[in-house]
């Protein structure tokens, strides 16, 4: 009897504890006094740190336990109200019905001299004075976040929409429709000063990715309390913050107004930009009086006044909550945007919502490792019930309805028959794009691809080898477990010298998380003397024939290669390469071209020879050696953030210097070598280094010495990135933009140097009518020095527009002119 009692008793507890445990769903919709719907309302329950916020049509749901709570509904610009609620054992239905707020006009105190509105001074000098205060509140914490975003294509052109692009999109018979939705749910933490973790749990994404989005809580997080606001792909610059500590050289303010909201006084301040193209918001701040804390943010960023990338209009929306005692967190931001390009017009919006705060937490060492993100292997496989259970905010009846379109069109994309069909498809050869991007083509069931190279550089002609042929392949195959492997045969064939070379690179990568990878080459090729790199066969092609400029000089090596790489700790990689090369001098042999140029001849494929020297020249740069020869490096990126995705680790930029530190040895005597010497260089490089509202700069400094250089050849030598031509690429901050290829080429002791500045558009936007170009101003210098070369500098100005890039510059070596003129880039290298 005792037992059955026990037993009966426990399934009684069991049972109370499972029915308080439930959830019950308060919902309803927020409109205004015209009955209108209001988005994106703050609902939070008082003295907790869980709430949510309303959809697009003014919908929230709000999962809850039974029991009595004290709702509170908030958005700018309307009274914040309190409902009390009592949730028994059912869901609940509230409407809210929110009135504009009223905010009163105070007495104003006015300097006589000018009339300027003190009272608004007086109260941001007091925001300004705390923020700091503010700042450094939270030393860390956590919390859930929620973000979704949303992109909508509201009118396009009639002509455009035809021939399939409606259906493409998904669109309407109007061309409207929900082009890109996305949902993300993860867990975050941060630490002052900067250290941040991030795991998601959930995620999905359908349609049209935008060209730019939002998919970690660290890209929408927005904290004003910063001097300056960065707003993630919209500009190279930041924003002044209204409470910068020189917020009162960059903004006027108006004091629109007070209310009283809880209790608490909260002051309206508008924004006034002291000048109309300064980095700077427009719209309005709310502040708690006596605390001087932000109650909520309503700003806006115009195309017009701050030159943004890829929108018109940007509206900042933040809503701050107490979460205990004094502590007031942000509960939700909203980015709402629109836009137009070439007649398509958009709309769309980020939400981000926070949830359940946690402080002052006892944070384990080595918690923070770097990794700023995780995202959970079952991430991206979340069924539509599961979101359906778990997301915060409902969905639109547009969004729903493009929601279980997209999944439908999922399942059927995910069938044998649909992918073998696109498969099929994809594969066929289409002549254009394989001109210019080459062909890929893939087998999904065995995960192998081959890919094609573009046409364009397949044939080729230069002075060595005369017209040729450079025909490409690569292979590569993945595993289940994310290892792959990949192999690149080629052919090289030139006419003029007949001579014939086939070579293997291949590489097989056994851990993604490390960047753990072999390398194996062998065969036959013909080099670019100088292995940094000088121009491409594409170039030196066309630069050859059409203007007799024969830049790049080669020779031809028999080769073996092996190699190893790996990151052993976060942020230090090895790299270890032992090579073999048995290597040719080459000579020209062909001197066709399509424009005679009376003032100009081929050079010698000798670099080191005579300028003038003939084309035919057969000088002797180095005699055929054997050379076998050990690299080793290893670089050190400090506080190396990095992504974990199920497939692998994605290594961020750090907001520190990168130090390489390189040893190469030339060892004689095994296997024939000719070679001896050992050559040790330290690089340091860093690049887009934030400097406030000035842009960003990059530099890289190297040295380097041959400690012993007892048999050293021309391919030996350290090479340098030199331009020569009118085009050139800046893609690395390490580049010259005047330096000969190979006659800086060296063999002693260096030093080289490079500096670049971007304004991006600082300068530029204070000139009327250059403002609308958006054009970024850039100024650099490049430095070297060596024993037979010293003090060669380069200094340089430019202007750059997305890829299109011209910059116009003078060197000099030691105190003397060398060369000066304009530079091009336009995206192809």
């Amino acid at each position: 009897m005792k037992i059955r009692l026990l037993l009966l008793y426990l399934f009684l507890t069991a049972f109370i504890i499972k029915a308080e445990a439930q959830q019950f769903v308060l919902s309803g919709r927020i409109v205004n006094e015209q009955n209108k719907p209001v988005s994106f309302v703050s609902i939070y329950i008082r003295n907790s740190t869980y709430g949510t916020t309303t959809n697009d049509e003014g919908n929230y749901t709000l999962k809850l336990e039974a029991g009595t709570y004290k709702i509170v509904y908030r958005f700018v610009g309307f009274k914040e109200q309190t409902q009390t609620v009592t949730i028994a054992g059912q869901d609940q239905r509230l409407n809210i019905k929110l009135e504009k707020e009223i905010y009163q006009p105070r007495a104003i105190d006015r300097q006589a001299r000018n009339g300027r509105d003190t009272s608004a001074m007086n109260i941001m000098q007091k925001v300004i004075d705390k923020r700091q205060y503010y700042l450094n509140e939270v030393n860390s914490y956590s919390c859930s976040v929620y973000i979704k975003g949303v992109q909508k294509l509201i009118d396009a052109p009639n002509a455009l929409m035809r021939g399939g692009v409606a259906n493409v999109l998904s669109l309407d018979s109007n061309g409207k429709g929900v082009l890109y939705q996305s949902e993300m749910l993860s867990t975050f933490t941060s630490a002052r000063p900067n250290k941040i973790k991030e795991e998601t749990i959930a995620q999905r994404m359908a349609g049209i990715t935008p060209s730019f989005s939002y998919s970690k809580a660290s890209d929408l997080s927005a904290n004003f309390y910063d001097n300056i606001f960065a707003v993630q792909g919209l500009s190279s610059r930041g924003f002044v913050s209204p409470i910068a500590s020189n917020a009162f050289s960059y903004y006027r303010y108006k004091l629109v107004g007070t209310a009283v909201s809880n209790g608490k006084n909260i002051d309206k301040i508008e924004l006034i930009p002291k000048h109309a193209h300064d980095p700077v918001f427009r719209g309005h701040i709310y502040i708690v009086e006596g605390d001087w804390r932000l109650y909520s943010v309503d700003l806006v960023l115009t195309d017009e006044a701050n030159f943004l990338n890829l929108v018109d209009t940007m509206r900042i929306s933040q809503q701050y909550v107490p979460i205990r005692d004094s502590t007031w967190m942000p509960s939700s931001i909203e980015y709402d945007y629109s836009g137009n390009v070439f007649g398509f017009k958009f709309e769309g919006y980020y939400i981000g919502l926070y949830n359940n705060y946690k402080f002052d937490l006892k944070i384990p060492d080595g918690y923070f490792t770097g990794e700023i993100l995780r995202i959970d292997t079952a991430a991206n496989v979340k069924t539509p019930l599961y979101w359906t259970n778990q997301r915060p905010v409902p969905l639109t009846r547009d969004e729903s309805v493009d929601a279980r379109k997209r999944d439908s069109i999922v399942a059927i994309q995910s069938t044998q028959a649909y992918q073998d069909s696109l498969q099929r498809s994809n594969n066929h050869l289409s002549p254009l794009p394989y001109l210019v991007t080459g062909h890929t083509i893939i087998n999904r069931a065995a995960k192998d691809t081959l890919y094609l190279y573009p046409f364009l550089q397949t044939f080729f002609y230069n002075t060595v080898e005369g017209w040729g042929v450079n025909a490409r392949v690569r292979y590569s195959k993945l595993f289940d477990d994310y290892r792959s492997y990949s192999v690149s045969p080629s052919i090289r064939y030139g006419t003029a010298n007949k001579l014939l070379s086939a070579n293997v690179r291949s590489s097989y990568t056994y851990d993604l998380f490390n960047a753990g990878m072999f390398f194996f080459d062998a065969g036959s090729d013909v080099l670019d003397l100088n292995n940094a790199g000088t121009r491409s066969l594409y170039f030196n092609t066309l630069s050859t024939l059409l203007s007799e400029r024969n830049f790049v000089k080669y020779y031809r090596s028999v080769f073996g290669n092996f190699g190893w790489q790996r990151e052993v700790s976060n942020g230090i990689r090895f790299n270890v390469n032992l090579g073999y090369s048995d290597r040719t001098q080459l000579f020209n042999n062909s001197y066709n071209h399509i424009f005679d140029n009376k003032n100009r001849e081929f050079t010698s494929n000798n670099p080191l020879a005579p300028e003038n020297a003939p084309a035919d020249d057969r000088s002797i740069l180095f005699p055929q050696h054997q050379a076998l020869t050990l690299n080793a490096s290893v670089r050190f990126t400090f506080a190396q953030p990095f992504i974990t995705r199920p497939t692998g680790r994605i290594f961020l930029q750090s907001a520190y210097p990168v130090l390489t530190v390189n040893y190469r040895k030339g060892i004689s005597g095994v296997l024939g070598s000719d070679v001896n010497y050992d050559f040790t260089s330290v690089t340091v490089t860093q690049d887009r280094i934030r400097l406030g509202l000035t842009g960003y700069s990059s530099f890289k400094l190297a040295a380097g010495t041959f400690l012993n250089k007892k048999t050293l050849y021309f391919p030996d030598f350290y090479h340098f990135i030199g331009n020569q031509g009118t085009t050139f690429d800046p893609t690395d901050v390490g580049s010259f933009h005047f330096l000969p290829f190979y006659r800086f080429s060296a063999n002693s002791s260096f030093v080289e140097a490079h500096y670049q500045h971007n304004f991006s558009g600082s300068i530029l936007r204070r000139i009327p009518f250059v403002r609308r170009l958006k054009l970024e101003e850039i100024v650099g210098a490049n430095y070297l020095t060596m024993r037979n070369n010293p003090n060669y500098s380069e200094f340089y100005v430019g202007i750059q527009r997305l890829i299109f890039r011209v910059d116009y510059g003078i060197s000099f070596t030691g105190n003397q002119r060398y060369i000066q003129g304009i530079r091009l880039f336009y995206g192809i290298r």
